[in-house]
């Protein structure tokens, strides 16, 4: 069997926030936006990487979500508890600038992790964690 990630989902609250965090502060490229007003379901990912993605979805737009799961999401996201994602990149430090740059939330500067691994992390307009690790 193979497989492979082809994409994955981190909620949003605000579209046009998450859209300017992923598109002009990250620098990936938007593959598709559908829906109107806050209810839009965007898709993004790395240049050059068509088969990668990240689903930027809202997530009360289940139906089957109850009243009281939509205010655990809601309180969940906020402390930045909800959804994480894992990038990688060659340069942390010139990529810990940029993004730094882009007045997203520093969670933490780059550092050296006792398990063998260099990152640092930030919180997109969500409140989700976005850890990116610099690759050996």
């Amino acid at each position: 069997m193979e497989l492979t990630i082809n994409t994955s989902v981190l909620p949003h609250d605000d579209p046009e926030a998450s859209l300017a965090f992923f598109r002009d502060t990250l620098g990936f490229e938007v593959r598709s936006d559908v829906g109107q007003g806050r209810m839009r379901w965007i898709t993004v990912g790395p240049v050059g990487r068509p088969d990668t993605s990240i689903l930027l979805a809202p997530p009360a737009a289940d139906p089957n979500i109850t009243e009281d799961e939509r205010n655990t999401i809601t309180e969940m996201m906020a402390k930045g508890t909800y959804g994480w994602i894992l990038l990688a990149t060659p340069d942390l430090d010139s990529t810990f600038e940029k993004v730094q740059a882009g007045d997203a939330e520093v969670v933490q500067e780059p550092t050296s992790q006792p398990y063998g691994v260099r990152d640092c992390a930030f919180r997109d307009p969500a409140g989700n964690l976005i850890r990116i690790q610099e690759l050996r």
